[in-house]
């Protein structure tokens, strides 16, 4: 059985909506939750589910993560540790997908669900459990999932943001400005030049 094609946006057009959640998350002092590091962007819920995306080159990435409560996919040390059937999320994938699933594992982290993307399509390998990655809730996926986490962390903000002011943190692609920001953060004495600074990170790729 041959990799199954994931419907999701391409790489780039993630990145606004990435950056966007990272930049309040940096202003809150959340930055460890969401952030560009070099080729590597995070985000994780604080709740121990998690999901990366490794930009390796030449139009190639891959999307790697788990969800600690829904992820029925048992890859490498987390099927040894629960005994359960092991699910090869590396089953007929191309080499270049392993590197960084090694370097997750070889830290101890669990992996859930691992999509690799080239010639503009995601595929995954193929099984019929629920890898988790729904759950994970990446706010990255479209503007209504972003618009909502920031909505959600802004909410002790004197004054919500409105939708225009998210939209435009999102449209600036990472090319944020302390204007862009100040829009969503009002003030709440959040730190505007981290937000800044967090989201054109995502600029560096």
């Amino acid at each position: 059985m041959g990799l199954v094609e994931v419907e999701l946006p391409d790489p780039l057009r993630l990145r606004g909506r990435w950056a966007a959640f990272a930049a309040v998350c940096a202003a809150r002092g959340w930055g460890a939750n969401c952030h560009a590091d070099g080729t590597v962007w995070h985000f994780d819920d604080g709740g121990g589910n998690w999901a990366d995306l490794h930009h390796l080159g030449g139009g190639r990435a891959v999307l790697l993560g788990h969800d600690h409560e829904y992820s029925e996919t048992y890859y490498a040390n987390a099927a040894e540790y629960f005994e359960e059937p092991e699910t090869d999320l590396l089953a007929g994938a191309p080499d270049w997908w392993s590197p960084p699933v090694r370097v997750v594992v070889d830290q101890g982290l669990w992996v859930g669900f691992v999509y690799g993307f080239e010639g503009g399509r995601w595929q995954r390998a193929p099984y019929d459990l629920d890898d988790g990655f729904e759950s994970v809730g990446l706010p990255a996926l479209d503007d209504r999932s972003c618009r909502e986490a920031i909505t959600e962390f802004t909410q002790d903000a004197p004054v919500r943001p409105d939708a225009g002011a998210i939209d435009a943190l999102i449209a600036a692609d990472g090319d944020v400005t302390e204007a862009h920001m100040a829009a969503v953060v009002g003030a709440t004495g959040w730190d505007v030049a981290a937000g800044v600074a967090a989201a054109r990170k995502f600029r560096e790729v």
